[in-house]
């Protein structure tokens, strides 16, 4: 089934609304501990195993609307209820910091073994959003794959070295604002090697 146009400003909600939600949840209840079944949480994980139903039902929402997901959505979905479901059951907020090194590495494990078969699995995965010319792809693989390497190096050097709230300032914007000047940076070469944009 084809994908259905959707609005952009409600497809950037539904894929940001729950990382916005889970900081503000964050802010009101991190110095705070819940007592259930006679196990005391901290609200670190209070607001993790609230943010496990929102993520499901923000993708269940957007594939509603829109009638399709991609493989990355899919994977952050289930990434999100494995660890952040172990980490509410082991009561341990390690495995949910953990969750965007395992999606990061993924990702750039998935793209360089790609590349390794001479192959841009970006274009499979994204090729319908972005035209561009076969050289492109890999040149654009190629460096999505490293900065998807980076971003996991970055994630585990911030949960393992700085505070909790440094750690989700950085999930909730960091991550973000890198992934969206990432792609900024590549519109000279999105111009480059378009099917129509030879030479220019």
């Amino acid at each position: 089934m084809a994908p259905r146009p959707l609005n952009p400003a409600l497809r950037l909600a539904l894929e940001l609304g729950p990382v916005v939600l889970f900081f503000v949840g964050y802010l009101l209840l991190r110095d705070r501990t819940v007592t259930v079944g006679g196990r005391t949480y901290a609200g670190f994980i209070v607001v993790t195993a609230a943010f496990i139903p929102l993520v499901l039902a923000a993708t269940a929402l957007l594939w509603r609307l829109s009638g399709h997901l991609s493989r990355m959505q899919v994977a952050t979905a289930v990434l999100v209820v494995v660890f952040g479901g172990l980490s509410v059951a082991l009561n341990d907020d390690r495995f949910f910091k953990m969750k965007p090194t395992i999606i990061y590495a993924l990702f750039a494990g998935v793209l360089g073994a790609g590349l390794l078969r001479g192959r841009s699995w970006l274009q499979y995965l994204m090729g319908g959003l972005m035209p561009l010319r076969p050289e492109g792809w890999m040149i654009l693989t190629r460096r999505l794959a490293i900065f998807f390497a980076l971003l996991a190096v970055a994630n585990e050097v911030i949960w393992r070295t700085l505070s909790t709230d440094a750690w989700v300032s950085f999930k909730t914007f960091g991550l973000t604002a890198a992934l969206f000047l990432f792609f900024m940076a590549q519109a000279g070469l999105m111009r480059r090697y378009a099917p129509d944009g030879e030479g220019r």
